[in-house]
């Protein structure tokens, strides 16, 4: 699955004020879409975007003459997801030696989860378009995610906070089943309260991540994990040990 693994290039200050520029919203909003959505990150330790396979998108695409020879990735009820994280990868992998279009369309990829089908509402001219782009850095993903949220007509929804609103085109009917809504409401007023997340730090988080350091997660905030991490790569590569993501540190650790 090599095809999937690229620099996975954190997001920087110039892509996300873009994206924020896109939809007219305030950064809270468009945190609380990212952490919601990917838990902070669009890419798995292993470099490769993070993806959720439908297979009853599978299913639709392929008019079900997969269903008896492979149900585990093709059915006509949502569902049967298992594990997160690689075994989305194990079940796209079964799906892409079947039908590789369809395959890639079934799966939802990146910082926004944005699914395949959707590639033109996502700026791009195919689904193997829109996939290359996310492996390679997050800041396609979330010009991907913003495109689509423009082109679906539920932009204005983000800048106002209407969540309910947003949920009900971006997530499906069912979005309450899962307290989308609130969980988007929620997460936005942390942002505004607490602040939004440091991108140079939120960064070298990614990048430690990638190194197989524990930062403690990916939120762009200094905890004491991050802080020790950073230490450490610091003193292995023989920079100053300031626990901080420097300019040095940054051009290392992207290295």
């Amino acid at each position: 699955m090599n095809r999937f693994v690229g620099p996975g290039t954190p997001l920087d200050t110039g892509t996300f004020q873009s994206a924020i520029g896109s939809l007219g919203c305030a950064a809270p909003s468009l945190w609380a879409l990212i952490y919601v959505e990917t838990s902070g990150c669009g890419y798995l330790p292993d470099r490769r975007p993070k993806i959720l396979f439908e297979r009853h998108i599978f299913h639709r695409l392929t008019n079900g003459r997969y269903d008896a020879q492979a149900p585990d990735i093709s059915q006509p009820s949502q569902g049967g997801y298992g594990a997160g994280g690689a075994h989305q990868y194990d079940r796209l992998a079964v799906a892409l030696a079947l039908d590789e279009t369809a395959a890639l369309s079934a799966a939802s990829w990146g910082l926004g989860q944005i699914l395949g089908t959707n590639f033109a509402n996502a700026g791009f001219a195919s689904v193997g378009a829109m996939v290359d782009a996310f492996v390679a850095g997050e800041g396609a993903q979330l010009a991907g995610m913003a495109s689509f949220i423009v082109k679906s007509g539920i932009a204005g929804a983000v800048a106002q906070g209407n969540w309910a609103d947003y949920a009900r085109h971006y997530n499906g009917a069912d979005y309450a089943k899962n307290q989308y809504d609130t969980r988007l409401a929620g997460a936005s007023q942390r942002f505004v309260t607490h602040g939004c997340p440091d991108l140079d730090l939120r960064a070298a988080q990614v990048y430690l991540t990638y190194r197989g350091y524990d930062t403690g997660g990916i939120d762009g905030l200094l905890g004491s994990k991050t802080a020790t991490a950073l230490t450490t790569f610091q003193h292995a590569s023989n920079l100053p040990q300031t626990g901080k993501p420097d300019a040095a540190t940054l051009a290392a650790l992207a290295a």
